[in-house]
């Protein structure tokens, strides 16, 4: 029996009013949305399937119309409702929010100030207005939560987002490494070290330390495929845990995957993962998905390439405790 509370990520549209430098989706009009009818079919599917917590993602789900009738609604499910945003919109709904029964937000910040953030990002105030927001949820008992994209861009602005999150009373951090379709340089790997291992070496109870394995990795064989071949850090051998615990929901394509980091647009004559519906019906942990998670259980370890560091520090966890507190992912 499965004892570990699952997590249900769901990307609920594919527009956003950002325009990162990364990410696939800047600036995406696309007009598609997940329906909360569509949500309302799926949560008792996920509570069978022991799903407990559920996250919204994007595109900026916060400028789907109907986001915060669907936190509603899973909270009326007894689901732990999560959605991660780049912010900007997130003073103005915070209210809406937190009375719907937001459990956690997630902001996406990547500088220590404005003048950094909202460069990398493209998009003016947005670094103001996240933590804006994040103030006003964690006022109104949202747990806050930061993810930060971190390169050799902006590996040395850690320190200072560091002690600005802390001021703020932020209680999670993720840092990610960036992910791009070619090789991640860093001229100066000592250097990455030198700067960002105080992050993880910091006092907990005086500064906020980041969640799970550092971006570059733990151990000298990590890094060294960080270094040389951008290689993220990943699950340890010899199996992921993560597939066991998670399933992500492409909403525009009824697709679904065993983790929140695989990637989610396959060719249309080679596709993973799983459909979400067959006949018509949702389902979820289908053969196929399951056939699809058992195969990353066991080769994710050694194939991996685009880990985050909370998902790899959330697999050791497991391995080594055999549970994890909630919101670790």
């Amino acid at each position: 029996m499965h004892e570990r509370h699952r997590y249900l990520f769901i990307r609920i549209l594919e527009a956003c009013n950002a325009d990162c430098f990364m990410c696939e989706f800047a600036l995406s009009r696309d007009a598609y949305r997940f329906s909360l009818d569509d949500f309302e079919e799926l949560l008792p599917k996920a509570r069978a399937a022991g799903v407990r917590y559920v996250r919204f993602t994007g595109g900026e789900p916060l400028m789907h119309q109907d986001v915060v009738e669907l936190v509603r609604a899973g909270t009326a499910a007894g689901m732990r409702m999560s959605v991660i945003t780049n912010g900007m919109l997130l003073p103005r709904l915070a209210d809406r929010l937190a009375e719907a029964g937001l459990a956690q937000v997630i902001v996406s910040l990547d500088g220590g100030s404005g003048a950094t953030h909202d460069l990398y990002r493209r998009s003016p105030g947005m670094f103001d207005n996240g933590l804006r927001g994040l103030r006003a949820a964690t006022a109104l008992g949202v747990l806050p939560r930061v993810n930060t994209v971190v390169g050799p861009h902006n590996y040395t602005e850690m320190p200072r987002l560091q002690e600005v999150l802390t001021e703020a009373g932020v209680r999670q951090w993720e840092l990610s490494a960036l992910k791009l379709e070619r090789s991640i340089v860093y001229p100066d790997p000592g250097h990455v070290r030198e700067v960002c291992d105080p992050l993880y070496d910091a006092d907990p109870r005086s500064l906020l330390v980041p969640l799970g394995k550092r971006f570059y990795g733990d151990t000298a064989e990590e890094q060294e495929r960080y270094f040389t071949q951008s290689l993220t850090p990943r699950a340890s051998k010899p199996l992921c845990h993560v597939v066991d615990d998670v399933i992500y929901i492409d909403g525009r394509f009824g697709r679904m995957y065993a983790c929140s980091c695989l990637p989610h647009r396959e060719a249309d004559d080679d596709p993973s993962g799983a459909p979400l519906r067959e006949n018509g019906r949702i389902l979820l942990d289908t053969p196929t998905f399951r056939a699809h998670a058992d195969f990353f259980r066991e080769r994710g370890p050694e194939l991996c390439g685009g880990c985050s560091t909370t998902a790899a520090g959330y697999s050791d966890d497991v391995s080594r405790l055999g549970s994890v507190p909630p919101w670790q992912y």
